[in-house]
């Protein structure tokens, strides 16, 4: 591979933008603090990429969280706590050790004869990682819901939370009972806004979204994915009732609520 391609190159441009005397005044004034932001944008923009399908972007989005990665690493590296070296060595270590059925003679804990399956992959890889924080923890309390950052966004943070907790055996055994939560939580907020409750009302309806989470977990998909789906696909209709309305000459404060209703049901149609 030749060296402009290399990671070798990578880090000797992180280096020389990080440089006291002629590096980017904009990397030099950087700090783990306020690239985190960014981290989180670039993350979310790759998902984008994967989500429209955009292989071309989604190469060119790689590349900037890597960068990310990069800077992580440059930074830790002028404080002396480690380095990108360090990054990729403590990877290649958790791969191997996580991955028992791929890289050693045995199979996993979960695994009985025949092919080792995609389900006991998982529940290795739960088990090692709980193993891992045990260790970690040493004498002090160990909960399942220790490093579950606090700063994810709240429905993914929801889902690994419940993740968590499914792990050690507390999950409905069902999608049923989940479905039937909604409707208790439903009925709650209901109570709530009769009683003319509003903080509980509120708490009711954080409660109803947490249930809905739960019902997402048990249909094996993502709960922040979806609802980005289901904000384009409003988003998408919404653009199509405007160009209806465009098309009528009619202005927004000029059609009652019957006819836009109308106009989003034909718009619906319309997909």
């Amino acid at each position: 591979m030749a060296v402009e391609h290399s990671i070798e190159r990578l880090l000797e441009i992180m280096a020389q933008l990080r440089d006291p005397q002629q590096g980017c005044p904009w990397d030099r004034n950087q700090n783990f603090e306020s690239i985190t932001p960014h981290t989180i944008e670039e993350a979310y923009e790759v998902a984008d990429c994967i989500e429209r399908r955009d292989s071309v972007q989604l190469k060119d989005e790689l590349g900037d969280l890597l960068f990310q990665v990069i800077f992580y690493s440059q930074l830790a590296q002028e404080e002396g706590s480690f380095e990108f070296n360090d990054v990729v060595e403590n990877l290649n270590s958790k791969l191997l050790r996580r991955h028992p059925h791929g890289f050693d003679s045995g199979k996993s804990d979960h695994d009985g004869p025949g092919e080792v399956t995609e389900q006991a992959v998982r529940l290795n890889w739960e088990k090692i990682k709980q193993h891992e924080k045990q260790s970690l923890a040493g004498t002090e309390k160990f909960s399942q819901m220790d490093d579950v950052p606090r700063n994810l966004p709240a429905l993914s943070r929801a889902q690994k939370l419940q993740k968590r907790a499914a792990n050690v055996g507390f999950d409905w055994p069902s999608i049923t009972p989940a479905l039937a939560k909604i409707s208790e939580e439903t009925e709650e907020l209901k109570q709530a806004l009769s009683n003319n409750d509003p903080d509980n009302a509120l708490e009711e309806v954080g409660d109803l979204m947490f249930s809905c989470v739960n019902v997402v977990r048990h249909l094996n998909a993502d709960s922040e994915q979806l609802l980005r789906r289901a904000n384009d696909k409003f988003e998408q209709r919404f653009r199509k009732v405007e160009q209806l309305l465009d098309k009528e000459g009619v202005q927004w404060q000029d059609s009652d609520l019957e006819h836009l209703d109308q106009l989003w049901e034909l718009a619906k149609q319309r997909e």
